[in-house]
């Protein structure tokens, strides 16, 4: 059994609309299809132009599943790709989600999440985007909240806004907006020594050591996305986990609100949260900076506070 839907010029053929993708929570691929067709306006936006990784659960999130970075070639010849060259050799084709039809064609796919990168098709190597994953030991989403609200006081010292998304995981992101004068190396190092001057003030709640053992207890300040063919999870994505829960962009009110964590939205409650507000993140782009005065100001808050590399761990 399949489905068509017509977009403009576009036909979608749906296959098995009713397979089940989410047992627990009982969403189907005609469900998934739906959400995504529901909050096409509110997403698209965030994907335009940006190279996807796709992670596809052909047979739901019960079954295995996979990333995928090359289109295949059975995919439509309507869907725009990007070639990127492999550092290592070689050559990627990367989808290109611009618009409803392609958002449902992947989710016809099995691709439950559409990750994407932090740089645009037209300049892969200048990241508009810098990303702080705040991820908690122990499902301690308060220490979450205390960690979001330090490092936006720290951005905001080096003249720098975040916007928060609720991943739809266990925590949060915070995103920067950038004019893409930096390159990724550049981006990163900087990600790398704010983090590290956030647990330098902070070593008891605080760290950014790699390694899990070496923690304590303590929240990671995840920088390490912040690298050339690196992705993020976008606005309105659906995650590959129990509930069918749905990244939401954020406001700052929403961070100090009890009720909300970082799964708090799913396919079956974010419309509600659309049509009773307005999208947080809405201007964003307008606020992209330059990270030369704010790598100014770090480096004189790194002298002035001895040397954030060393307690950083």
């Amino acid at each position: 059994m399949s489905e068509t839907l017509r977009f403009g010029p576009y036909t979608v053929e749906l296959a098995r609309p009713d397979k089940v993708l989410f047992p627990d929570a009982g969403v189907t691929k005609r469900d998934l299809v739906d959400h995504y067709r529901a909050v096409a306006g509110a997403m698209l936006p965030y994907l335009d132009g940006r190279p996807v990784v796709m992670q596809r659960f052909p047979d739901g999130i019960g079954a295995e599943g996979f990333y995928q970075k090359d289109t295949p070639d059975y995919f439509p010849a309507w869907i725009p790709r990007v070639t990127v060259r492999k550092r290592e050799g070689g050559t990627v084709d990367h989808v290109l989600c611009r618009n409803e039809a392609t958002l449902v064609y992947l989710a016809g796919q099995g691709v439950i999440t559409p990750h994407v990168w932090l740089s645009r098709a037209d300049a892969l190597e200048r990241p508009d985007r810098l990303i702080f994953d705040l991820d908690p030991p122990d499902h301690d989403f308060e220490l979450v909240r205390h960690a979001a609200r330090a490092l936006r006081a720290l951005l905001g010292e080096l003249g720098l806004e975040a916007w928060p998304l609720a991943t739809g995981g266990r925590g949060l992101h915070l995103v920067i907006p950038l004019d893409r004068s930096a390159d990724f190396d550049e981006t990163r190092d900087f990600a790398r020594r704010t983090a590290a001057l956030l647990a330098t003030r902070e070593p008891g709640r605080l760290t950014t050591e790699t390694r899990k053992v070496r923690r304590r207890g303590r929240l990671f300040l995840d920088y390490l996305r912040n690298s050339f063919a690196q992705t993020a999870v976008p606005p309105f994505a659906v995650r590959a986990r129990p509930g069918a829960p749905v990244a939401v962009p954020l406001d700052w009110d929403d961070v100090a609100d009890p009720e909300i964590r970082g799964n708090a939205f799913t396919t079956r409650n974010v419309l509600e949260r659309l049509d009773r507000n307005r999208d947080p993140w809405e201007g964003m782009a307008r606020h992209a900076r330059s990270l030369a005065a704010p790598r100014a100001r770090l480096a004189a808050l790194e002298e002035e506070e001895g040397g954030a590399e060393a307690g950083a761990g």
